[in-house]
């Protein structure tokens, strides 16, 4: 059988995975409803494996010589207690501006704490941390993950993020700017990191939902907004949340990626697209680089 691409795949695939990954219908729903693809040459069990994510290959090593990782314990006392996250930095030595990094709605997989040390490489330090630590950690695959984190808070999850972004400005290596980037339920969180810590340098949620309009001017850290352009579910959120920065004076730029689905960043389901992946990582770096670096 020829491998599956996914400009092979309709567009009510990549809906109907975004349902499930997002707790809409459970795994039940999404295998009746993805059989329905499943023509010819195509099998289910393959094009469910196809649309999953999978991090056989990853994109770092952990031995490159380019950063530093180890995983640290902090305290989060108005969330989930101890909790565990991947802190990493260049290899040269100095202080450096900080990333927190926030994960998905599933916990700390292997793709996000890839992100973290993409932000090191690229001159930062990062804490990326794992709301999913009170439950025993990220279980090693999304499907548990996810119920892991549906069971907990997520405004006491939030919390966590707070108090990594307090032990990061603290860092003797961090030079006290810190900066946060999200996707997904990271995303959301990202925003309200913003709306919440008015010391933040710079926020970059990645399709994230947005926040209530009197929580949203509140925000004092300048924004840069990553949406998918297919992701109607997010971004039907994004006019009323532009129109209260405006109004707020609040410094904010949203990149809408055409083509492309929520979740283009994640290299591990072929939602990815590279082209949008890189350019809108490097918008993230240019921008924490302006905020946080001087």
């Amino acid at each position: 059988m020829a491998q599956l691409r996914k400009e092979d795949l309709s567009q009510e695939v990549f809906d109907l995975y975004d349902d499930y990954a997002h707790n809409k219908i459970d795994r039940r729903v999404f295998i009746e409803r993805l059989s329905v693809f499943a023509v010819g040459a195509v099998t289910l069990p393959s094009l469910l494996s196809f649309i999953t994510p999978d991090y056989t290959d990853k994109i770092i090593a952990e031995d490159d010589n380019r950063f530093q990782s180890e995983w640290i314990t902090y305290e989060s006392p108005k969330g989930g207690g101890t909790i565990r996250g991947l802190l990493s930095r260049p290899s040269n030595t100095g202080k450096h501006p900080g990333i927190v990094v926030v994960h998905e709605n599933r916990g700390l997989n292997p793709y996000v704490e890839d992100v973290g040390r993409q932000g090191a490489i690229d001159g930062f330090i990062t804490l990326a941390p794992d709301a999913l630590t009170p439950l025993g950690g990220y279980p090693g695959n999304d499907d548990e993950g996810r119920k892991m984190q549906s069971k907990r808070d997520r405004l006491e999850m939030l919390e966590d993020f707070i108090a990594a972004y307090n032990y990061l400005k603290n860092h003797p290596d961090c030079n006290g700017k810190v900066g946060v980037v999200g996707f997904c339920f990271g995303g959301w969180v990202a925003n309200m990191m913003a709306v919440q810590l008015p010391g933040l340098g710079a926020a970059v949620p990645f399709y994230g939902r947005q926040p209530e309009d009197d929580q949203a001017a509140e925000i004092e850290a300048p924004l840069l907004l990553q949406y998918a352009g297919l992701d109607e579910r997010v971004n039907s959120g994004y006019p009323a949340f532009d129109k209260v920065l405006e109004a707020n004076n609040i410094e904010h730029t949203a990149h809408f990626y055409d083509g492309v689905n929520h979740g283009f960043h994640n290299y591990s389901t072929p939602r990815y697209d590279q082209p949008a992946a890189e350019l809108a990582w490097s918008r993230t770096i240019d921008f924490f680089t302006k905020h946080l670096s001087t």
